[in-house]
């Protein structure tokens, strides 16, 4: 059966994502656990491996285990758990680890997600692609079990106390006004650690009120998706926060490593708002204990309400490219305390500098619990402008249309960056927008700002046409 799986259809830039059973089964997950052992000179240290609610997770564990201790590796089995707890256990550890998850995908996938001993993620500059060619170099001529190598243990481990206790040490939530909130775990792993951390299932009750929706762990995803960033997976939270009269609403994609945020109203309060939130937070928690001109980090589709506020803050904003590779590598650089993302990913220096929605929510919990406004009126102030979202037009010549689109706006008062994509900004500040072309797909993803919707909807009308022109629309 090996030879009827090609890794390179299931190892991505940053991770690995395949159909069980057609792109990614135990043997290949056998095969990359050696590898990683190999491929990062592991033999002889201890291997953290966890893995989400999927069907496929814990054979794919085991299996991942047995390749690692073939090659001498010494792993640790920390069960269920969602991403930013194994993030977690590698800074706490100082120890390589991997989760099984396929984070948002539909039911049929699974994956993993990998890092180096103190979270340090691996991408494929990083020593993902040498693990997979390596992997089926295993797969194709067997894997090497050397008389010579020591043979690695298998133990277990739970750190879900651990992950909570050190999450409450980040944030004090015990002194908030009472709030009711909302949490839409998705039959996600946010059904495990949202009652460990917000609830009193391991440490002491704080003053929130929980209404549970999906809390089932069940990897087959029976109500919804378990992606957020698609509206109508957000309608069952809406309601619900409605119908329950709650104060806020939490929603966590598949592996909990992202959160999206409901005011109580029922309208989403947008990525870029809680990144702008979070940081002037940090960057006065950071002030107050001596430290001078703290680095908040954003990627370019993030609003421009992001830097203005970490500027009033007394921080320096840093841009980089979108994905988490680049967001992580600048905050290890440039020892930021944090950095955010249009797509929810929240990453903290506290954190060791990986993403984990729990945080950012908490912090949200934290700047509503200490004031009294409700968080529609609370969150306006961190949305000063209009976005339009992320639209995808597709498209099999992206050179030619960004030209059409540069030509277009030429003779204009703009300005024109290359930094990912093209950005082409109205140089008083009024409008920017940004296309971006896919690295896997014939898309050009379109993201745009306005200080109005009046200002931006033209401007995104007349892009869009631009780009579209004898094309098909996705």
């Amino acid at each position: 059966m090996s030879e009827e799986i090609d890794l390179n259809q299931c190892f991505k830039a940053y991770d690995v994502r395949g159909v069980v059973g057609r792109t990614i089964n135990a043997e290949a997950v056998e095969a990359i656990g050696a590898a990683f052992v190999d491929v990062l000179d592991l033999s002889g240290t201890e291997v953290l491996v966890g893995g989400d609610m999927r069907p496929s997770s814990p054979e794919f564990c085991a299996a991942f285990a047995r390749g690692a201790t073939y090659r001498g590796a010494d792993v640790r089995m920390l069960g269920q758990v969602s991403t930013d707890e194994l993030y977690f256990a590698s800074g706490k550890y100082r120890s390589a680890g991997v989760v099984f998850t396929a984070s948002h995908n539909p039911a049929e996938y699974n994956g993993m997600k990998m890092s180096k001993a103190g979270a340090v993620p691996i991408s494929s500059e990083t020593g993902l692609f040498a693990i997979r060619d390596l992997a089926q170099q295993y797969l194709d001529e067997g894997l090497p079990v050397s008389g010579d190598t020591p043979q690695g243990s298998i133990s277990d481990l739970d750190v879900l106390a651990q992950y909570a206790a050190y999450l409450r040490s980040l944030v004090d939530l015990s002194s908030i006004r009472p709030l009711k909130i909302v949490v839409d775990a998705g039959n996600g792993m946010a059904g495990l650690t949202t009652p460990a951390v917000l609830g009193d299932s391991v440490l002491a009750k704080l003053p929130l009120e929980i209404v549970e929706l999906y809390f089932e762990l069940d990897g087959t995803f029976p109500n919804h998706p378990a992606n957020p960033l698609e509206p109508e997976n957000l309608k069952d939270l809406q309601a619900a926060v409605l119908e329950h009269g709650a104060d806020l609403g939490l929603a966590f994609d598949g592996d909990a490593d992202r959160c999206f945020v409901i005011d109580e109203l029922g309208q989403p309060l947008s990525p870029s708002a809680i990144t702008a939130l979070v940081a002037v937070r940090e960057i006065a928690r950071v002030r107050q204990a001596g430290e001078t001109d703290p680095v908040i980090i954003h990627n370019l589709i993030t609003s421009k309400a992001v830097p203005e506020f970490v500027t009033q803050a007394g921080g320096t904003p840093v841009m980089t490219r979108v994905g988490h590779s680049f967001i992580k590598a600048e905050m290890a650089s440039q020892g930021a305390v944090f950095g955010g993302e249009h797509s929810a990913h929240y990453y903290f220096r506290d954190f060791y500098n990986a993403d984990t929605g729990m945080l950012a929510a908490m912090h949200v919990l934290a700047a509503l619990g200490t004031q009294p406004l409700p968080l529609s009126e609370f969150g306006e102030e961190y949305e000063p402008y209009t976005a339009t979202g992320e639209i995808n037009s597709e498209v099999q010549d992206k050179d030619a249309a960004i030209a059409r689109v540069v030509a277009h706006f030429a003779d204009q008062p703009v300005s024109v960056t290359e930094l990912d994509g093209t950005t082409v900004s109205a140089q008083d500040g009024s409008w920017w927008f940004n296309l971006r072309p896919s690295n896997t797909e014939p898309f050009l993803r379109f993201n745009g700002e306005g200080r109005q919707a009046t200002v931006i909807a033209p401007i995104r009308d007349t892009v869009l046409d631009l780009v579209r022109q004898n094309t098909h629309t996705k």
